[in-house]
Parts: C-alpha cells; structure tokens; sequence
C-alpha cells in the first residue's frame, strides 16, 4: 500500500514538472515571437483553404487543406489543380506566401536556436532545475570535480550549473548550465538555489589565501540565507576559518592545504597510503567510497555481524557510520556498535558494485 502511494506521488510530481517545462518552453515562444508566427501561418492556411474550396466546386474542404499545405511548402505534388482564374490567381499567391513563409520560419528558428546556444555558452540564461548540484567558482579543480561526477552513473546525467567570473562555459558537456558572475543573489536565483539539492562552493585561485577564504564564507553566507536545506560543502585554505564557515551554516568543511599536508606527512611514515587513498577517491578505477542505508532486517545487530556478513556477500568494507542522513560520522566503529534504524553504512567497495549501491540509495 505505501509503494502504491509511493509510485502516485511520484507520477504526480513528474506530471507537474512536465507541465512546468511546457510552460517555460511556451512563455519563451511567446518572447522570442514564435508563437505570433505560428498563428501567422495558420490563419494564411486556414483562409487559402476556404477560398480554394470556394473557388473551386470540384475540391471537398479536406482536399483544399491537403492542397494549401502542399503548394505553401513549396511541394507541389500536382495530384489536385485548381482550374478557375480565382483557384489559379489564390494559387500564385500562396506560392509567393510560401516561399517567404519558408524563409522566416527558418530563420526565426535558427534564431533561437543560436540566440539560446549563445546565451548559454555567455553565461545569460536562468535555469529552473531541481535537485540538482550548483559549483560556485571555477579553477582547475572545479574541473576536476564535474569529471568524477560524471564517472558516477546517478550524476552523469543530472544539472550541474556552474556560478563562475569567467567570460565563456568553460567545459563541453551536455548537463552543465553556466551562469556567468559573481556569487549573488541575481546569480544564485539564476541557477535556481531554492531547488538545488547540493552547492560546492570553492576558493578563487586568483586571491591570496585570506582573501579566498573571506570570499568563500561571504559566498556561504549568501547561500544559506537564501536555502538552509541544500548541503553545503565548502572548501577553504586556512583551518583557522573553519570556526567562523560552521557559524555561516556550512554543512560539509573541507581545508585542502591540512589534507595534502597530511596525506604527504603519513606517506613519507607509510609508504604507498597516498596510492591507496587516491585508489578510494578516484571513480575511474579500483575501490569506491559508497554511502548506503542499513538494510532494515540489520536494526539491532552488532556492528562485527553486519561488517562481516557485507565482507562476505558484497565484498565491501564498513569504514564508518552515519547517525542519519546528514548526521554525526563514527569512524572505525567498535564492534559491539549496535545499528539503529536511520544509521547509514560508509563502505569501501569495488568499483563494479557500484549498480548495487546506488540502486540502494535510489530507494531511499
């Protein structure tokens, strides 16, 4: 019963989106002149048809639509010819009307089909997306980022809109919306916040490293006024800012400079950790790092039964647990941990389980 309920909410909500992008493709018709067009042709074929069918006695009203259709594509099958100096006299002109018809049409089309390819390689256009992941600022490893989302089947497909001060969209890829500017207000309404699941926020290369911290946290602030429910991962250079990002709400800190510092400081301790993370972190081979709910029928066992039952059946390893789906993080667990309802697993698993894995977080 709750799946059935499940499947209509689920059919109501894509019929609604449906309707919302037939709405913005009409509103956009509408300004780009198209409709006025349409409406053009249609009442030049709806008054030649009545006037063939007048003119000409031995020509039924279907046969006249037929006719006016043909001869203002400039077709001209000959199958039906009109034989009175009226039927002749409307044919000339529709052959005129045609041909310069024909001509505007493709012209206005290719209008806005370049008008909209040029909007969206400056960085000009609005996007009205849901659920999806916003990138604030560009630098090489914004670049980076998209190229292993893409790696993962769940976002290979899904809007990623880039918030960047650059003149032109940076990378090819078919799901990736530019808006060109600052961090803004205007900016973040471009890249519809209000709906966006996750915002990556990134430092400014181009700064000293107290400037891009500050532009960071303002960029942070900014967000969170504007949607507290999408998560907020933020990248910072100093950890000495660190304190001052969770006070502007950010979900998720990452300081590069003390990961790199301590990745190469247990590299040189331990030889070849800095391969094995890179292994972990990397989508395009070995080992992946997956997050995944606790499989009901596992509330209430010992965290070693669980961890051994998915070493044995999944070939996957539990590194930590989460208290929800945004909660507290245990790392290492002890082994009489014992599993709640809501917890989730953070596995390591082999990249071809990841069909697995995510099947299992699409039916959250």
């Amino acid at each position: 019963m709750r799946s059935k309920k499940k499947s209509k909410n689920k059919l109501k909500l894509w019929l609604f989106q449906q309707y919302l992008k037939l709405q913005r493709i009409w509103i956009f018709l509408e300004k780009e002149n198209f409709i006025r067009l349409v409406i053009l042709i249609v009442a030049i074929v709806s008054l030649s048809t009545i006037g063939i069918y007048l003119a000409e006695p031995d020509i039924s009203l279907i046969d006249s639509l037929w006719w006016t259709i043909v001869t203002l594509t400039t077709v001209g099958y000959g199958d039906i010819t009109p034989v009175t100096t009226i039927g002749r006299l409307i044919a000339i002109i529709d052959m005129i009307i045609g041909i310069a018809l024909l001509g505007v049409f493709s012209a206005t089309l290719a209008s806005i089909l370049i008008d909209q390819k040029i909007k969206d390689d400056l960085g000009m256009n609005s996007y009205q997306f849901e659920n999806h992941i916003i990138i604030c600022e560009w630098n090489y490893r914004a670049e980076t980022i998209i190229k292993e989302l893409r790696i993962d089947p769940k976002i290979q497909e899904k809007p990623i809109v880039l918030i960047a001060d650059i003149e032109h969209k940076p990378l090819e890829d078919r799901h990736l919306f530019f808006v060109r500017g600052q961090v803004s207000d205007e900016t973040l309404s471009q890249a519809n916040l209000k709906a966006a699941k996750t915002v990556i926020i990134l430092g400014d290369d181009k700064l000293d490293y107290k400037n891009r911290d500050a532009k960071v946290i303002l960029a942070t602030l900014t967000v969170e006024s504007i949607n507290r429910s999408s998560y907020t991962i933020v990248e910072l250079v100093d950890k000495a800012y660190v304190p001052t990002c969770r006070r502007a709400n950010a979900d998720e800190i990452i300081v590069t400079s003390q990961l790199s510092s301590r990745l190469i400081s247990k590299a040189a301790l331990n030889h070849g950790i800095s391969e094995a993370v890179s292994d972990i972190l990397s989508y395009e081979y070995g080992s992946q790092l997956y997050k995944v709910p606790l499989p009901k029928s596992e509330v209430g066992l010992n965290f070693i039964d669980v961890f051994v039952r998915m070493k044995q059946t999944d070939q996957a390893i539990i590194i930590a647990i989460q208290k929800g789906q945004e909660g507290n993080v245990i790392s290492n667990p002890p082994s009489e941990y014992k599993f709640n309802e809501n917890d989730y697993l953070i596995v390591i698993a082999a990249s071809e389980k990841a069909g697995v894995f995510n099947k299992a977080l699409s039916d959250i």
